[in-house]
């Protein structure tokens, strides 16, 4: 009986130092997170604009997102970027990739120079890109012009090329998921290539039925936080563009903060905000539905 005391006091003891240990986190969530979630939800359904009282709308809120236009181009906006640059991101990380898993000198090297882009603050590569795309003085169209002779576009201040210039600016950071993709390329065992080359398999046929299979998992991964990274774009069209040129640029999140923090319409903004959440989990069980058709883990595989 005094031994069973003791262990029952030490897990009481063991219990309180845990919760000790997580109280910070739980005081930070419930603060930070999910007591402003809850405080939106109420504000979604008012009209409040910080100094005056609320006042109680019900979904009116939502009815408007509906005939709102600005609502409808932000949202053709984020969709057309995420499509571009969730597909250039993925297939560009995962080919530098499969460059980096090979055998070549100064290996460690290149690596660390493709991801520490990725580290570097929002503010900083949006002024950078800034000077890059610059029609008169940048150095992307000097390029063009030295050396291939092309006159190269207005790149931010053309209204056709703003869209892709910010898609083509994402490449940037592509550090993160060339970092992931090398990790999941390292974990597809020789073997297996081993076997297909000892049946003729050559690299194609290697790349359709072995990497694309076992690296399923990553890019299914990736596919997930590449589309609810992409609708959250920000910073880039707020530093670079304001939304223009004549809207070209208006992301969604860049509309929501207009309406929140320069308008002062945090109802209607918040109603943005929910929104958007319903967005991206309907995207993301649509993406999870479909991946039992596509995604291949080692089980399924051998």
């Amino acid at each position: 009986m005094e031994a069973r005391r003791r262990l029952t006091q030490r897990a009481r003891r063991e219990e309180l130092v845990f919760y000790l240990c997580v109280l910070p986190w739980i005081i930070g969530f419930v603060g930070l997170q999910l007591g402003p979630m809850i405080s939106s939800v109420f504000f979604s359904l008012t009209a409040y604009n910080i100094i005056m009282p609320w006042r109680w709308l019900g979904l009116a809120n939502y009815k408007e997102i509906l005939t709102d236009q600005y609502f409808w181009i932000s949202l053709r906006v984020t969709s057309i970027y995420s499509v571009g640059s969730v597909a250039a991101n993925m297939f560009t990380s995962l080919f530098v990739a499969s460059i980096l898993n090979r055998d070549i000198k100064g290996l460690s090297w290149f690596r660390t120079l493709y991801y520490l882009p990725s580290v570097v603050s929002g503010v900083a590569v949006s002024m950078l890109w800034m000077y890059i795309f610059n029609p008169e003085f940048g150095i992307l169209n000097y390029l063009l012009w030295e050396v291939f002779g092309i006159r190269g576009p207005s790149w931010i201040y053309s209204e056709t090329w703003a869209l892709p210039s910010l898609i083509l600016m994402g490449l940037w950071g592509i550090g993160g998921g060339i970092i992931i993709y090398l990790a999941g390329l390292q974990g597809i065992p020789t073997e297996l290539y081993e076997a297909a080359e000892i049946d003729g398999a050559g690299g194609w046929r290697k790349l359709l039925h072995i990497t694309l299979p076992m690296m399923s998992p990553v890019i299914y991964f990736q596919l997930v936080m590449g589309i609810i990274g992409s609708f959250q774009v920000f910073t880039q069209a707020y530093v670079m563009t304001q939304g223009g040129p004549h809207w070209a640029t208006l992301f969604y999140v860049l509309y929501l903060y207009r309406n929140a923090f320069e308008t002062f319409r945090m109802g209607y903004a918040s109603a943005l905000a929910w929104v958007l959440f319903a967005i991206l989990v309907t995207l993301t069980l649509l993406v999870t539905r479909s991946a039992s058709s596509w995604v291949h883990y080692e089980e399924s595989v051998n």
